[in-house]
């Protein structure tokens, strides 16, 4: 049976920092505690001196591509680009070929993730106009919950049926993460655009396509869904400072309607278009730097509850050629805890913030159950953060696409260390390409 001992580390976790040290035995935490270890530990240690030890991040939106885009990505090497930035739970969302939207779909997904994914997993299962048979059989305890597209993006799952929104809402006992959108205005700032530009638009009208109204329209008509039936909403990727006005402050325990903000919308603005064009072309669009910053104090202010990236890869020769026909969505799994790491650095955010809102609120959100926290009885799942500075290069991208829209960013931390399910996947910062993938389903406490 595996022993670590994490040792000398400032550990951060519900809220506290404390110089400790952390004992696992086999795939759990056995015991922690203040100061120096003064047993007797004949397992591995790992020196954490002048690091930060934290839970493994739960980041409950990400696109793996699998099946059917693998030419993109895939669950083997999304998930190990996701551990060595020190995220060690995922949440996949069902856009794939074909879309997981029945239960014998999200069985099969699931099974192909058993001892090829490096982090632990679970499975969004879609909604379309016609499938709430299928969500009304799906297994509470192991399905993270139901992804619902009220505007149309990668994988065309939209939902614009009244009757299907509404029976969804009414009956549907899992979350409901809904991406929102207003198709209708969509289309007319499409037609707008196409008729001004043809096909030469340039990536800095997305956010005028894919505007704040659109995104205000749809967001309010979900929140007024889920009031009306009292059904469990995550709105996902908040955009706009607008959209805040729907939600409430304070932290995620007890609430029914959750928001989520995604890192690309909390590092890049409006102004990014120039430098990175289509690079950073996602759905909902990044805009303006008012946004951005209204989305950064409504963080710390509990408006927003959870951190995760909507990880997104596309082939790179996809990102340079037209817009209409550029696929939206960008890799950042790898970097998301640096990148939150540095704006905390930036004053932007405070570490036990970044840990509330990456770790301990997706397990609330979710009943994820016993992770996301560091506590003796829980998973071992651990991360390591050294305060070094590092610059993202493509030559160390695990991605399968092969670039990231932050390359050539310098992030003030690196990830030095995770354990997942108390074995170390990455050492000194660097993937364990041998080490066995042990990701294990996620199990939900409802």
């Amino acid at each position: 049976m595996t022993e670590l001992l994490i040792e000398g580390g400032e550990i951060l976790n519900e809220g506290c920092r404390t110089t400790g040290w952390i004992r696992t035995r086999g795939d759990r935490i056995a015991e922690m505690g203040r100061g120096a270890f003064r047993g007797e530990f004949r397992g591995e240690r790992i020196d954490a001196r002048g690091m930060t030890v934290m839970p493994g991040a739960i980041d409950a939106h990400v696109h793996f591509r699998e099946p059917g885009l693998t030419q993109k990505a895939d669950i083997a090497t999304e998930s190990a680009a996701a551990v060595a930035g020190g995220v060690t739970s995922y949440m996949e969302m069902p856009n794939t070929l074909p879309a997981t939207v029945t239960r014998e779909l999200w069985e099969r997904k699931t099974e192909s993730a058993e001892g090829r994914s490096a982090a632990n997993y679970s499975f969004w299962l879609g909604a379309t106009n016609d499938n709430i048979g299928e969500i009304r059989r799906a297994d509470l305890r192991r399905t993270c919950g139901v992804k619902l597209f009220m505007g149309s993006s990668t994988g065309n799952m939209l939902v614009d049926d009244r009757r299907a929104l509404s029976a969804l809402f009414e009956q549907c006992e899992l979350p409901i993460a809904a991406h929102c959108e207003d198709e209708a205005r969509i289309r007319e700032r499409s037609a707008q655009f196409r008729a001004r530009y043809g096909d030469v638009v340039p990536a800095s009208a997305h956010p005028q396509i894919r505007d704040a109204e659109a995104c205000y329209r749809s967001s309010a008509a979900a929140v007024e869904l889920a009031d009306r039936y009292g059904a469990q909403l995550h709105v996902a990727h908040v955009t706009t400072a607008r959209e805040l006005a729907l939600f409430d402050r304070g932290g995620v325990a007890g609430k029914k309607i959750t928001a989520e903000v995604c890192v690309p919308h909390l590092w890049f603005c409006d102004a990014d278009y120039e430098r990175l064009g289509m690079l950073i072309k996602c759905n909902p669009a990044v805009k303006s730097a008012a946004d951005r910053q209204a989305l950064r104090e409504a963080l710390r202010s509990g408006k927003l509850d959870t951190v995760a990236t909507d990880h997104a890869p596309h082939e790179a020769k996809r990102r340079d050629g037209v817009y209409w026909n550029t696929p939206s969505g960008m890799p950042m799994v790898q970097h998301s805890v640096a990148a939150m790491w540095t704006l905390c650095d930036r004053g932007l955010l405070s570490p036990e913030e970044l840990v509330e809102k990456m770790c301990h609120a997706p397990a609330v959100r979710f009943a994820v159950k016993e992770r996301g926290f560091l506590r003796p009885g829980y998973y071992a799942d651990i991360v390591v953060v050294a305060p070094r500075s590092r610059t993202v290069e493509r030559s160390g991208l695990l991605y399968k696409c092969g670039w990231s829209p932050l390359e050539g960013e310098s992030l003030s931390r690196s990830v030095v260390c995770t354990i997942v399910n108390g074995e170390a996947a990455v050492r000194d910062g660097r993937f364990l390409s041998e080490a066995p993938r042990r990701g294990r389903m996620l199990e939900f406490e409802r």
